[in-house]
């Protein structure tokens, strides 16, 4: 095989052990020479023997839709969710009153069989589950007439979790064991619950923060005045300073959302816009135009340049 006939490098690796252990190595070579599932054509040499793997049930995948409302505080929910669970006629092991069993004929109830191959070392014993019982040691004789031998019913399961604050859309919470059980016997699966966020009609999530599009009128961006906002909470009043300019960024502190991992609370950012009429009456035109000449009307160099610095920013 060569230096590099073993995971984890050259020879050096393989004889100086390489932080392998010696059933590293056996359960290696028992891949390579045959050993059978949960066993090693070196089962003697380590003293070990193959293990039953518990039977596991499948995970269920639902997918629940929340508000901004609903993520910034958190809620429970309680779902009817379609599941397989355990017969409760026969205890899930499919077997009449969870009785009916005689010892497997196979593996006499031991749950293993040893067959005996050859090797490059020689004959070698090994050990593995036994395909008749898969390791029970016993098989079932008459079956649940209930379940028909499958120890798993189909049933519509009332579900119950919690969804913390601050969830993302498209993130995966779980619910342990609330999956379906497996049939004959063993542990349930876990229910993977999908998050699916509902788009709020004027607030835009960014991480934690969001961002509301305000947009003022020239009477108020120039002379100043207060304007009216949505939140996640409600509403909110602010105080619009005169000459406010469009692409300016309020920020209300803590008005966005929880972090999950203990961060502080988002806020929420106000981007003012500012409203230009494209239709104007006579009167409309007159006034405006007669401010066209006013010196306070027109930017000065050095207003142009604080301006296009914070815009520049913006997109840096």
């Amino acid at each position: 095989m060569g230096p590099q006939g073993f995971p984890g490098g050259g020879a050096g690796d393989f004889y100086s052990g390489g932080g392998m252990s010696m059933d590293d190595i056996f359960s290696m070579f028992g891949d390579i020479f045959g050993g059978r599932r949960g066993g090693s054509a070196f089962s003697g040499a380590t003293g070990g023997s193959p293990r039953r793997r518990q039977r596991r049930g499948s995970d269920l995948r639902i997918r629940i839709k929340m508000t901004l409302e609903e993520i910034a505080k958190g809620v429970d929910k309680t779902l009817k969710v379609p599941t397989y669970v355990k017969c409760e006629h026969c205890d899930g092991t499919g077997a009449k009153n969870g009785t009916a069993f005689a010892t497997c004929n196979t593996c006499h109830g031991t749950g293993v069989v040893t067959s005996v191959e050859q090797s490059f070392l020689g004959m070698q014993h090994v050990q593995s589950v036994c395909p008749t019982c898969e390791g029970t040691g016993k098989v079932i004789t008459e079956r649940c007439t209930y379940c028909n031998g499958e120890g798993v019913q189909r049933k519509d399961e009332q579900i119950s979790f919690h969804v913390p604050a601050g969830v993302q859309d498209g993130q995966t919470l779980t619910v342990k064991g609330r999956g379906n059980a497996p049939r004959g016997g063993g542990v349930n699966g876990d229910l993977l619950v999908v998050i699916e966020e509902i788009k709020h009609p004027q607030l835009i999530r960014d991480g934690n923060d969001v961002i509301y599009n305000l947009m003022l009128d020239i009477p108020t961006a120039t002379l100043g005045g207060s304007a009216e906002v949505p939140t996640i909470t409600g509403r909110a009043r602010l105080n619009i300073a005169p000459g406010t300019q469009p692409g300016k960024i309020l920020r209300m502190r803590g008005k966005g959302l929880p972090s999950m991992d203990g961060s502080p609370t988002g806020d929420e950012l106000i981007n003012v816009m500012v409203y230009i009429p494209e239709k104007l009456s006579e009167a409309e035109k007159s006034a405006i135009e007669s401010l066209r000449n006013s010196p306070n009307m027109q930017p000065t160099e050095a207003e142009k340049n604080k301006i296009f610095s914070k815009l520049n920013h913006l997109f840096e």
